[in-house]
């Protein structure tokens, strides 16, 4: 990974959650309408974080879980329901006092600890299984693979994420930069072929002993994404 070009995306992407587009993803984590577009999102990511939570056991008693890019909170919701102890990091400091603030009653007390910073940090601590998802498509595929490496150093059994598939609509779709209105357009998506990760992840040394389990694509609307599991072997 080139810490440069990770910071500096990283950087980019803070900016947007934090400042640009706060109040509009504070909408998808509530029942407000929202525009066609944002409708197909918000129904594509529920439809998405269900999937993931299938690459799961249905009890995560004594579980440490890191929900990496938590955003509004709603995957460690799901997980601290079936019991796991969540850390649910986020780069976006006024989302994660959001996600914090609503809670739902039946999680819980202690059940998730949210965090503002970067997902990748050795100062979450180690855990049974990373979820990350659409928290690494920004990013190229050399660092995707390589905050993978970085993850499954501090993980003991299951890696699940998500990623851009390439396709040629999507790839119209972003270098149009037609995902969301001109004023809250979010840094660019990067989309990346599923055999090329596939091919990396076997490549990669600090990947060793990690498989692919499944890989599925859900798409709704303006909303497509590819989900990948990789359990240790």
């Amino acid at each position: 990974m080139d810490g440069h070009t990770y910071e500096r995306r990283r950087g980019e992407i803070q900016t947007y959650f934090d400042r640009t587009a706060v109040e509009a993803w504070k909408r998808f984590a509530t029942e407000a309408p929202l525009g066609r577009i944002r409708s197909t999102v918000r129904a594509g990511r529920a439809m998405m974080r269900a999937r993931m939570l299938v690459s799961l056991p249905e009890d995560l008693a004594g579980w440490r879980i890191l929900d990496a890019g938590c955003g509004t909170g709603a995957m460690s919701v799901e997980l601290a329901r079936r019991g796991a102890d969540v850390v649910a990091v986020d780069l976006a400091p006024e989302i994660i006092r959001f996600a914090a603030e609503t809670v739902p009653n039946d999680v819980g007390a202690g059940r998730i600890r949210f965090v503002s910073g970067d997902m990748l940090s050795g100062q979450h601590g180690e855990f049974d299984a990373v979820v990350a998802m659409d928290s690494l498509i920004h990013y190229s595929l050399d660092d995707v693979v390589a905050a993978l490496e970085r993850l499954a150093r501090r993980t003991r059994h299951a890696i699940v994420f998500t990623f851009a598939p390439s396709t040629p609509l999507l790839a119209t779709m972003h270098a149009a930069g037609r995902m969301f209105p001109r004023g809250d357009r979010a840094p660019a998506i990067v989309p990346v072929r599923a055999g090329a990760i596939g091919k990396r992840i076997a490549e990669t040394p600090g990947l060793r002993g990690w498989q692919r389990q499944s890989t599925e694509r859900i798409s709704k609307g303006f909303y497509t994404s590819q989900m990948m599991e990789l359990v240790r072997s």
